[in-house]
């Protein structure tokens, strides 16, 4: 019996059994209802309703303290015998490295296909309001941390949900908020599995079969599949036996040279069509407000933007507080700030990017997609656009999906890890026995699609979003304590009053 059987036969038998599970879950999670002639999902509105209200509650704290969260990434508020493991920089782009990936790519091309160039303007403004809500959760990640007696830390939603809860409302909060971080830890394990680590692989495995001659290609047999998830799976196992430390410095270097090789290439494309770009612009703005042939009219450009930012961004699923709660501080806040920058750079930096790249270009396939229905290529229309500057972009291209895939499924192991050790305790065994499976997952996904379990995963995913925004609202008046807090911090730092009594402080808990 040949490899390709056997995948398939293991393909068939678990889309048989988890087909029906995940349609009912994903009509549950992901369930619309009519507004103004379109679908509106009620979890994007959650999601969005949330950025506004952070927003609000703020008073706009990314936009007035932008400029102080660059200054915390560069050190300049770093002190002295902060527990923790990473600094400020590698915390934001190992969470960073766990956003940026193929919905940068991909899911922006479906967003300009169905929602127009107008589309563009709202997934912006998704990414600006997703700014507080991204403040909010990383502030309580590293306010609830666990710092424990080897040094290393854990943090995430199943620690601030009981921890917070309980501090806010004594014994019926603990005992609410140890329900939520059991349900949190299963949604981010389940999501971590399939979703940041097969689906991650099996996407750039597809990549890289499409520029080395297809299915008859180099790499296109079961062989080369194999190999290239044992190669993959080798190079996540052995970062991830270093934990976040080691995580962390393969991603402070991975996550500039992606993000900077995409962009770059988008420049190029953008500069050499600049005559297009004022036009381009216009039509950006003119299609937010006016929009032709999209269903729902102006609502429906808003959705599909705010929809695809949402599932880019991740702000407000609780998932990025367990990459930035390893921060060397003693101010929660003062990480908070800098991951406000992570839907800047994920939303309205790199998305913003593929999309003026896209309408500057206008490739074929574009103008065709907006025509059919079920005819958006995503990532194709995404290569076709660089293709009209760039005939050998494609293996760019291919680069650039190789290196989002490998960090983000090394960032989602470091997450799925913090969910399984949380489940099921600490002990060498319990770490080891989570890397060898993670790992061979790795494997599996240049083999198998299990796209069915990948549904499943999104679904999980966002029913997090349900459960960690409740304890968002409830705990925001922590937040905004830490936030003066640290907000003094800085004033006297810089009037040069922050005395040893000020760098002594510490704001966690620490726990053996």
């Amino acid at each position: 019996m040949s490899l390709d059987s056997i995948t398939k036969s293991v393909d068939e038998a678990v889309s048989g059994f988890f087909e029906p599970i995940a349609t009912w879950l994903g009509e549950v999670v992901f369930y619309s209802v009519p507004v103004g002639g379109t679908d509106l999902p009620l979890i994007v509105a959650w999601l969005v309703i949330a950025g506004l209200v952070f927003t609000g509650w703020f008073g706009f704290v990314q936009v007035r303290k932008f400029r102080l969260a660059i200054d915390v990434v560069r050190g300049k508020y770093d002190e002295k015998g902060s527990a923790g493991e990473v600094n400020h920089f590698q915390a934001l782009t190992a969470a960073v490295s766990g956003t940026v990936g193929l919905g940068n790519i991909a899911g922006v091309a479906v967003a300009v296909s169905i929602g127009g160039p107008g589309a563009t303007f709202w997934m912006i403004l998704c990414g600006l309001l997703a700014m507080a809500t991204k403040f909010v959760e990383v502030t309580l990640g590293v306010k609830y941390r666990e710092v424990h007696a080897d040094g290393t830390v854990s943090g995430g939603p199943m620690h601030y949900l009981p921890k917070g809860l309980a501090e806010r409302f004594g014994k019926n909060g603990k005992t609410l908020g140890k329900v939520l971080a059991v349900l949190a830890s299963f949604m981010i394990l389940f999501f971590g599995l399939f979703g940041g680590n097969l689906f991650q692989v099996n996407q750039s495995y597809a990549q890289l079969v499409s520029v080395t001659g297809g299915e008859d290609g180099l790499m296109g047999s079961s062989a080369g599949a194999l190999f290239f998830g044992i190669l993959i799976a080798a190079l996540v196992g052995i970062v991830l036996l270093g934990g976040i430390r080691s995580i962390a410095s393969v991603t402070s270097r991975l996550v500039p040279a992606m993000a900077g090789l995409y962009i770059a290439a988008c420049l190029v494309a953008i500069l050499v069509n600049i005559t297009a770009v004022p036009a381009a612009i216009g039509t950006i703005i003119d299609g937010a407000f006016d929009p032709e042939g999209v269903a729902g009219g102006v609502l429906g450009a808003l959705i599909i933007g705010f929809k695809r930012a949402a599932f880019s961004n991740e702000a407000g699923l609780g998932s990025a507080p367990i990459a930035h709660s390893a921060v060397k501080t003693k101010h929660p806040a003062s990480e908070g700030l800098v991951a406000l920058l992570e839907p800047f750079i994920d939303t309205v930096v790199i998305c913003t990017m593929t999309a003026l790249t896209i309408v500057v270009a206008n490739p074929a396939s574009w103008a065709e997609a907006r025509k059919q229905e079920g005819a958006i290529g995503g990532v194709t229309i995404t290569s076709d656009a660089f293709g009209t500057v760039m005939p050998w972009f494609p293996y760019i291209l291919t680069i650039a999906v190789m290196l989002f895939a490998i960090s983000t499924v090394l960032t989602w192991g470091y997450y799925g890890l913090k969910a399984w050790t949380y489940l099921f305790g600490r002990s060498r065994a319990s770490e080891l026995t989570y890397k060898v499976v993670y790992t061979l997952f790795a494997i599996a996904g240049s083999l198998l699609t299990l796209q069915t379990l990948i549904d499943m995963a999104d679904a999980v995913l966002f029913m997090l979003a349900v459960i960690n925004i409740i304890g968002l609202y409830l705990l925001a008046p922590v937040v905004k304590r830490e936030l003066n807090s640290f907000l003094e911090f800085v004033r006297a730092r810089n009037a040069g009053e922050a005395g040893e009594a000020d760098e002594d402080q510490e704001s966690v808990k620490t726990t053996v």
